[in-house]
């Protein structure tokens, strides 16, 4: 008997029990589906996350100042102001591997525009900022060494923070006020999304650090401290190595001793990348781990089935060996007959799939990514557990007397 007429029996004997036969594929559909679903929503979550992390600027290191102790309880960063626009200078100007590194402060303030106001953060750059953290400016200009050097009273501003200011009108050359100061809006940020950790990175006013220094003032124990230094790598160095030779610098003007700790945080946002994206495939693995259990109740069904079907047609077992048949002939339709199963579940799960993904995406409005190799590995493994399933009732019915078979009621 060929593959062809085994093939040709076995969706004869699937078309005779429609309804069980639809049952029995009924595990093996849900599972392909929830496989390729749940794939699609850890890909989709993946790179959202990758993107999100890749907005705050790529070859990225942010120094932040540590933390202090006080009564045996230690504080958290930040609350050792420490890093300070020297610093800054000093890393830009000593260390290669550094393309730039942009000092800056952030603080929150309610801003005032005609009769709207919005509380969002004001933050005091340096011109190197924008290129540190791969910010573009869609309409305007950006923030230039005259606006630091003459404590320019001029800002840039997000997309979130001019729509609520200015609604659809155009926010360019528009004085709002900051701390009852005016400032002339001349730039608006293009649009930089959510952060990895949900903050609202278009809500945000930029204007000179010089400027943020004088209207919001400084510790005077350390002038010129600042937030955050955020620190861009040149293309072709590498991050770790950079980021050791920036906290040895740092140690050295810090005076720091050996044996004591970093008064600062150093963030490579690689490591954070990496890092999330590890998470992110954990996570995967685990949904559809969680899903291919659906396969397996599948798998069980289709043996089950498979050996009440081998009761069911003893008689017609034995007189086709009773004809000439062979054991192994019996063996290959029972066989053909659990592959075929699995195979149109599959076919069917794939389709379920790849609905629900989008299904998924269009109502919880969450990114999905159908990959190729997730469909092609789910449907293999239905393969695979139709004919691990399939033997041992194939087995069963290979291995009857044909004389036992032809009396059996």
């Amino acid at each position: 008997m060929t593959l062809l007429q085994s093939v040709r029996i076995a969706l004869g004997a699937l078309r005779v029990n429609k309804l069980r036969s639809a049952l029995t594929m009924l595990g093996i559909i849900i599972g392909v589906g929830a496989v390729i679903a749940m794939v699609a929503v850890g890909a989709g979550a993946q790179v959202r996350v990758a993107e999100q992390i890749q907005s705050l600027g790529s070859n990225l290191i942010i120094v932040l100042p540590g933390s202090v102790s006080a009564g045996g309880l230690r504080l958290g960063h930040g609350t050792l102001p420490r890093i300070t626009e020297d610093d800054a200078r000093a890393i830009a100007l000593e260390i290669p591997a550094v393309q730039v590194a942009a000092p800056s402060r952030r603080a929150n303030a309610q801003v005032v525009f005609g009769n709207l106001n919005w509380s969002t953060g004001v933050q005091g750059i340096t011109p190197g900022y924008l290129e540190a953290r791969d910010w573009v400016v869609s309409a305007g200009r950006p923030l230039g060494l005259e606006d630091l050097e003459g404590t320019a009273k001029v800002a840039l501003v997000g997309q979130t923070t001019a729509q609520n200011l200015f609604g659809d009108g155009d926010p360019l050359e528009q004085v709002i006020r900051i701390k009852k100061v005016p400032f002339t809006v001349v730039g608006v940020l293009d649009r930089k999304g959510q952060s990895s950790w949900g903050q609202d990175q278009d809500d945000v006013i930029l204007i000179p650090l010089t400027t943020e220094k004088k209207i919001q003032g400084v510790n005077q124990a350390s002038p010129r401290a600042v937030g955050t230094i955020s620190i861009k790598i040149r293309p072709g160095h590498d991050m770790a190595e950079a980021e050791e030779q920036v906290r040895a610098l740092l140690r050295q003007r810090h005076r720091l001793q050996a044996f004591q700790d970093d008064d600062f945080w150093i963030r490579n946002i690689a490591d954070v990348l990496q890092t999330q994206e590890e998470s992110s495939k954990v996570m995967t693995y685990l949904l559809a781990a969680i899903a291919s259990v659906s396969l397996l109740v599948g798998g069980i069904g289709i043996m089950n089935i498979m050996l009440v079907s081998v009761t069911e047609r003893t008689r017609e077992i034995g007189l086709r060996m009773a004809v000439g048949a062979r054991g192994r002939d019996i063996l290959l339709q029972f066989l053909v007959e659990a592959t075929t199963l699995s195979l149109i579940g599959g076919l069917i799960g794939v389709v379920l799939g790849l609905g629900a993904s989008r299904g998924i995406s269009y109502l919880a409005e969450w990114r999905t990514l159908v990959a190729p190799e997730a469909i092609a590995l789910a449907f293999g493994f239905a393969a695979a557990i139709g004919i691990f399933f399939g033997f041992y009732p194939a087995r069963k019915a290979a291995r009857l007397d044909p004389i036992e078979a032809l009396r059996y009621e």
